[in-house]
């Protein structure tokens, strides 16, 4: 229990949390010491609503997306309450506003956050209307609260400057060490082999996430040339997670043929599951170590177990005979390469956190590294672009805009005591997925209730206003926390801090409470009927989209393994973008899938197809890495006809696949036969078995194991082959149902 407290308190979350209760509760204190409660609160306000543009970047983005913010939310203040006054005007000027804001998250994450601030502040606007001097000082007030929460996020950031990368890194290794853990399930011979894929393409979602995340801080100091030791180890270690889950991917074994190989040899099998959770587990001992502080002592002798390996692999070579065993030989030799690979990449993890890696010799890995990162630009065409009913945020920003303006009528109409709190619901709950929307609803309805009545139980005991006040700071602390973990518990810590608040301000709490209730029960309620009603974004509308970009990414990603087959050399900085779109738009399908399981079943449109495609993308992506390793780690032979015509074959798949998507004309001109195909694999051999023989002389054995080296290569081209057959195949039928 004790240690869950502890990694909680260290947590991200937390620590977000912290920065944002301390830069709303200061204000309060010191101000109320003087007899102005007010304006520290309206301080403490601005404080409140920067505090969500504060997300993982470089520092320079840090503090260009807060303070844009801060000056956003005292601006929009202003302007509301500078209109209002005037009907005929504020209405459509807040219609314009609402819409206006909302569309800010085209320009992406951090436009999106700043975008939530601003539209929280336009619904709180309406807590305290002013006029004339009142309504500058207060707008003034809100920035300076901006302000002062940047004074304490760069405060905590020069504390630790690199807690939150160490954090981030650590759980990258945690979610790697899981990926490698479900690969060790495989091995077991009743391993249900559909749930572990589904669990890793959702492994791949999460993953692609804190990638995202940790390339923002980590390459974005180091080119700008404030590039630490720290950072260059966090950097090695971050390159040597993606080289992990590239080479895992990309080296897939055929399970049911080797448990059918190895039946009457169970133990050489058991050696090798015994390797790799061995892999795993190493890696999860790293990232609790990094989450501690502590120093890493291995609890585990790799090179032992690829030694058992080894030996297991000698017994049973040594009981069949060679020729007898050589395909089997084959098979482990594989497995034990692929071992010694990843060995090999968590030593350099392993003496990043033992040793001084200033030496360290990133090998044109550090290359280029700004083009990894999405480009920090707002122009004003991306905007215009969006402008469209093809655009979920566009939906969404209408959406959004006509769920405030019913919420505001409501809150008029009806005997609400603060109709902003429908308005703040609406705006916190609403986003542009119905999945989201409607787990969020349920989610704060639940939230509100449950620390309603809490915070009630407490009030009715009469607890001094200290007391109140110590509850009030600590929900607060909680409820933040808790945001990004379990929605439901942040939701109960803020209706108990709001009701404490109001407490301490107010002896008729109870009001409070029940109006507290109503107003988010409506707020919810009209959150979802809007997303189910007004312009939906329906997730299978946009997941032949989603599908698109990941078979091009497959596609671009092949295109540049064949280049560097053909042309050799190191490995190009595009190579390595294309490996790493591939990568994100394989997490986005199978995130857009996750969506539309969320939505109603009548909704659910060709949801197994798309499973389908989804499965079919994966393992062409694992195929096309598994090319791309080989090519890599292996001296390869000038790059012949009979491969181009194959390669050729697979591409022309995917541009097929591509065209039914964009709803383009299909060419048939110039197609490969089946026929024709399987006489170029043929080719393929027969190139291998001559170049094998006018080499350097070999015996029979030698040759015969080369032999059975190019076998698989060739497998895992006709298995390319398949695999793009199957996503033409079903594409099509996809566009034409």
């Amino acid at each position: 229990m004790i240690t869950k407290i502890e990694r909680f308190t260290d947590s991200t979350y937390f620590t977000n949390a912290l920065k944002a209760t301390i830069s709303a509760v200061l204000p309060v204190l010191v101000f109320t010491y003087f007899g102005l409660f007010e304006i520290g609160f309206v301080i403490a306000l601005g404080a409140f609503l920067t505090y969500p543009s504060d997300i993982p970047s470089s520092l320079k983005h840090k503090i260009n997306g807060i303070i844009v913010t801060a000056f956003l939310i005292a601006g929009v203040n202003l302007l509301i309450n500078l209109t209002y006054p005037i009907p005929f005007i504020f209405y459509p000027f807040f219609s314009i506003l609402v819409f206006i804001l909302a569309m800010l998250s085209v320009y992406g994450q951090r436009a999106t956050f700043t975008s939530f601030s601003a539209l929280l502040s336009v619904s709180l606007s309406f807590s305290h209307l002013h006029t004339g001097l009142e309504m500058v000082q207060h707008s003034a007030l809100i920035l300076a609260g901006g302000l002062f929460y940047l004074v304490i996020s760069l405060l905590f950031h020069y504390i630790s400057p690199y807690r939150y990368a160490e954090l981030q890194v650590a759980e990258c290794i945690k979610l790697t060490s899981k990926y490698l853990k479900l690969r060790g399930d495989l091995w077991n011979s009743v391993a249900d082999r559909k749930v572990i894929l589904e669990k890793q393409l959702h492994l791949q979602v999460e993953l692609n996430d804190i990638h995202h995340n940790i390339r923002r801080v980590l390459i974005g100091k180091q080119i700008n040339a404030v590039s630490s030791n720290q950072n260059r180890k966090m950097l090695i270690v971050f390159i040597s997670l993606v080289e992990i889950l590239e080479l895992a991917l990309s080296t897939s074994f055929d399970h049911n043929r080797l448990h059918q190989k190895f039946e009457k040899h169970p133990k050489t099998l058991a050696t090798y599951q015994n390797l790799a959770y061995n892999l795993a587990s190493t890696l999860k001992q790293l990232s609790q170590n990094i989450e501690k502080r502590t120093n890493y002592i291995p609890k585990h002798k790799l090179s032992k177990h690829l030694l058992a390996l080894e030996t297991a692999i000698n017994e049973y070579e040594n009981e069949l005979g060679k020729i007898e065993a050589s395909e089997g030989v084959l098979m482990l030799k594989t497995m034990l390469e692929y071992a010694e690979k990843q060995v090999e990449k968590i030593k350099v993890i392993e003496r990043a956190f033992t040793s001084v890696s200033n030496t360290y010799d990133f090998k044109g890995k550090d290359k280029d590294l700004e083009k990894f990162l999405t480009p920090q630009y707002y122009p004003i065409s991306t905007f215009i672009q969006n402008i469209s009913f093809s655009s979920t945020i566009f939906r969404h920003s209408l959406r959004l805009t006509v769920a405030l303006i019913l919420g505001g009528i409501i809150g008029k109409l009806l005997p609400f005591q603060n109709e902003y709190w429908i308005l703040m619901t609406i705006i916190i709950i609403m986003r542009p997925g119905y999945g989201l929307t409607k787990q969020r609803s349920i989610q704060r309805a639940i939230g509100t209730v449950i620390g309603g009545i809490i915070a009630f139980s407490i009030l009715s005991l009469m607890p001094t206003h200290f007391l109140l006040s110590i509850l009030a700071i600590l929900c607060m602390l909680l409820g933040f926390s808790f945001a990004q973990i379990k929605y439901t518990v942040s939701a109960t810590f803020v209706t108990m801090y709001i009701v404490f608040l109001h407490g301490i301000l107010s002896p008729d709490f109870v009001n409070v409470i029940q109006f507290r209730i109503a107003d988010t029960l409506t707020g919810a309620l009209l959150a979802y009927f809007a997303n189910h009603f007004l312009w939906p974004s329906w997730e299978y509308i946009k997941a032949p989209e989603y599908l698109k970009k990941s078979i091009i990414a497959n596609r671009n990603y092949l295109k540049e393994i064949f280049i560097f087959y053909t042309q050799k050399g190191e490995v190009t900085t595009s190579y390595r973008l294309a490996r790493k779109n591939a990568f994100i738009e394989i997490g986005n399908l199978m995130a857009s899938f996750q969506r539309m399981s969320q939505e109603p079943k009548s909704k659910q449109k060709k949801m197994v197809l798309l499973y389908k495609l989804t499965e079919l993308n994966h393992s062409l992506l694992s195929s096309t890495a598994s090319l791309g390793t080989y090519t890599q780690s292996h001296k390869t032979t000038p790059s012949s006809k009979a491969l181009t015509i194959v390669v050729e074959k697979v591409l022309k798949n995917l541009e097929q696949a591509i065209a039914y998507l964009k709803g383009e004309p299909i060419n048939d001109s110039n197609e490969i036969t089946k026929e024709e195909l399987a006489n170029r694999f043929i080719e393929l051999k027969n190139i291998r078995q001559n170049e094998l023989k006018e080499g350097n002389p070999i015996d029979e054995e030698a040759f015969a194991l080369k032999m059975q080296e190019a076998q698989l290569v060739i497998e895992q081209l006709i298995w390319l082959t398949n695999l793009s057959e199957g996503i033409l195949k079903n594409t099509k039928k996809l566009m034409e149902d």
